[in-house]
């Protein structure tokens, strides 16, 4: 981990070969542009595929924004013409239910509220729940596995994707908690995207 962003409070690491840029739309193409602009320098390679990339990193953005991300870091590469994608986003949540009552944000009260997913048969999705202890952070509640995630929100239609998540209390507030969660859509990988995840959560920091 080599690259370090410090958004809203927050701080996070994620490899170099990743990218990070202004999700917000008013920022977002500017930023995708001067991002390609210099990885093409650097690596002459990819610009056969900076078409791809760049619509691939927008709609990683887009959805991202949409779904009240505050901050992002992805990796988009093309491996001998198949594309590799995965993302962190960091998100900030209330932690009340519909009607407005507060919920708890004890780590382990959040992990026993999530639910476990149990495949049936092999290819089904999946979730398990555990804790995890984040270097001065603390403890946070997690689910990693592979599961079925809406196209966008409120769509019926569901992706099957990679997916960690980590809910961290907010120091000093009683209803917000962080949610970081990493994501893919490339399942062959799962095990190895999960460590990826794994890693790139334990250099979260409040700032």
């Amino acid at each position: 981990m080599s690259s370090e962003r410090s958004t809203a409070g927050i701080s996070l690491s994620v490899p170099e070969s990743w990218w990070e840029f202004d999700i917000r739309p008013e920022g977002r193409d500017a930023t995708i542009r001067a991002l390609i602009d210099e990885r093409t320098r650097v690596i002459p390679e990819l610009a056969p595929y900076r078409a791809d990339l760049t619509n691939m990193l927008r709609k990683m953005a887009k959805d991202a924004h949409d779904s009240g991300a505050v901050y992002m870091g992805c990796m988009a590469e093309n491996f001998e013409g198949v594309p590799l994608s995965a993302t962190v986003t960091v998100s900030v949540l209330g932690a009340k239910d519909k009607q407005g009552v507060a919920l708890s944000t004890d780590p382990r009260a959040i992990a026993e509220s999530l639910r476990t997913i149990t495949p049936r048969r092999e290819g089904d999705a999946w979730r398990t729940v555990t804790t995890v202890d984040i270097p001065e952070v603390g403890v946070a509640a997690r689910t990693f596995g592979v599961e079925d995630v809406p196209v966008a929100q409120g769509d019926t239609r569901t992706l099957r994707m990679v997916l960690t998540q980590t809910y961290i209390p907010v120091p000093g507030t009683t209803d917000q908690v962080v949610l970081v969660s990493g994501a893919s859509p490339v399942l062959d990988l799962a095990e190895a995207f999960h460590d990826i995840f794994d890693a790139v959560t334990g250099t979260f920091r409040f700032v």
